[in-house]
């Protein structure tokens, strides 16, 4: 037993050492914005939501490998970390905010990614940058159409 219990601790260890904890929502879902993001919500804004809201191992930062893709993390120590997110109605339609901190990327590096951002996590999404306060970023996925 002991000589399988070392591997077994240390491989432990190591997962929690990659452990990355669950993003939270920054304010609670009503009963209308569930039953909307129900009606709504596209697979992949629900695949983000259930991917974000828990634990993840072997990553660094939620949505890191999107982020690269998108052009939007050029290296660890600039890469935009995603700190919370919440759900809204946005003139009746479904809209998940993923809201980052961004201080190295700037606003408008983010604007000249809008299309790309909906053509990433489209198709019946329309993507939205805005910056509440220098450095912090939202972003707006808005369902398009009724799914």
């Amino acid at each position: 037993g002991f000589f399988y219990g070392i591997p077994l601790l240390l491989g432990g260890l190591a997962l929690k050492a990659a452990e990355l904890e669950p993003v939270t929502f920054t304010q609670p879902t009503t009963e209308e914005i569930v039953t909307l993001r129900e009606k709504q919500a596209t697979p992949i804004q629900n695949q983000l939501r259930k991917d974000v809201t828990r634990y993840r191992y072997g990553q660094k930062r939620h949505l890191e490998e999107s982020l690269n893709l998108l052009g939007l993390s050029p290296t660890d120590e600039e890469a935009p970390i995603l700190k919370g997110l919440r759900e809204i109605d946005i003139n009746d339609n479904y809209a998940l905010v993923l809201e980052f901190s961004s201080p190295s990327i700037p606003l408008d590096t983010w604007l000249q990614k809008q299309d790309k951002l909906s053509s990433f996590f489209g198709p019946n999404i329309k993507a939205e940058v805005n910056q509440p306060a220098e450095g912090k970023i939202d972003l707006v996925l808005i369902t398009t159409s009724e799914v």
